[in-house]
């Protein structure tokens, strides 16, 4: 039987494989030219409804997946994660193969703020003033890439938005749906949305790609689903054994190695102005991870203490 100290290592080592797989994501995603970003989410999706299918028979869990869907409220909530995960994935795939990964990771680093401001929006949440002061050298830091940019990082703040939204949903079913099953039905709901794609890579895209140009590259994609489906599973079985700050201090692992991937192995520039704006990012970063860490001390020493009281008044 494992104890809790077991759980919570699992969990870090799931944690720890998601956002490295995510990291890396950057450099598979820029070694699928010349397909196209929509005809790779397209393949995505599929293949990653034929992983999951499998690993429900394999595991003789089919009947679950189907007592979900005919649950409408599951399945519509569901089917909104499916189109936000799409949304952000499609614009993940469309900044890297542009040649611009780096807004990329912009989108990632500042998620973290963006969930903390729809929490506030959408959950009644308050902003402890240090959150406040991370938003606001978030906000400053945006200002100076879009200075830097000449244009606003739209892809990367849609990133941070779409992802943050499909946290956001998620949160409404955790812990009553299984990982598995849910990421199943999330992607299968979306399958229209993988026709569609491939049929207008077909049509009015230049042509679908995959089997035409070699094996590796045939092989790459067809690999897309499990590569983007591992990390969502692990992901998923993580945040039931980590808490919230924990899950949230390992976030900044992915655009950590995406950042060193686009700037050392995609050559990507980093003139002064982006340092800085990337620089400002970091340390709004740095506000918000000691904000969380100190409130998560003293949530914690406040319950030692009531445990403490209560077992003196026994």
């Amino acid at each position: 039987m494992q104890t809790a100290d077991d759980e919570r290592g699992k969990g870090f080592l799931q944690a720890f494989g998601a956002y490295g797989l995510w990291g890396v994501l950057v450099l598979y995603f820029a070694m699928l030219d010349p397909s196209s970003p929509i005809e790779i989410i397209g393949w995505r999706i599929l293949f990653s409804i034929a992983v999951a299918l499998v690993l429900l028979a394999v595991q003789r869990r089919l009947g679950s997946l189907w007592r979900l869907i005919t649950q409408p409220r599951i399945a519509g909530t569901f089917a909104v994660a499916g189109v936000l995960i799409a949304g952000n994935w499609l614009t993940f795939v469309f900044t890297v193969s542009s040649g611009n990964a780096l807004e990329a990771t912009l989108g990632y680093f500042i998620n973290p703020l963006v969930a903390v401001i729809l929490g506030m929006v959408f959950l009644g949440e308050r902003l402890r003033p240090v959150q406040w002061l991370a938003v606001g050298i978030a906000v400053v830091a945006v200002i100076v890439l879009t200075i830097e940019l000449g244009r606003l990082p739209l892809a990367g703040l849609i990133l941070a938005l779409s992802f943050g939204l499909y946290g956001l949903v998620k949160k409404r079913v955790s812990g009553r749906v299984p990982v598995l099953e849910g990421f199943t039905l999330e992607t299968l709901l979306i399958s229209p949305i993988a026709l569609v794609c491939l049929a207008w890579a077909a049509l009015a895209g230049g042509g679908i790609a995959f089997g035409q140009v070699s094996a590796l590259h045939t092989t790459l994609l067809a690999l897309a689903g499990v590569v983007t489906s591992v990390p969502l599973l692990l992901y998923g079985s993580a945040a039931k054994h980590l808490s919230l700050v924990e899950l949230g201090l390992m976030q900044y692992l992915a655009p950590s190695i995406m950042f060193v991937v686009s700037v050392l192995v995609l050559g990507e520039a980093m003139p002064p102005e982006r340092w800085i704006g990337f620089g400002l990012v970091w340390l709004a970063l740095v506000f918000f991870t000691a904000d969380a860490l100190h409130t998560g001390a003293k949530g914690r020493r406040a319950k030692r203490l009531t445990k403490i009281d209560v077992t003196a008044l026994d």
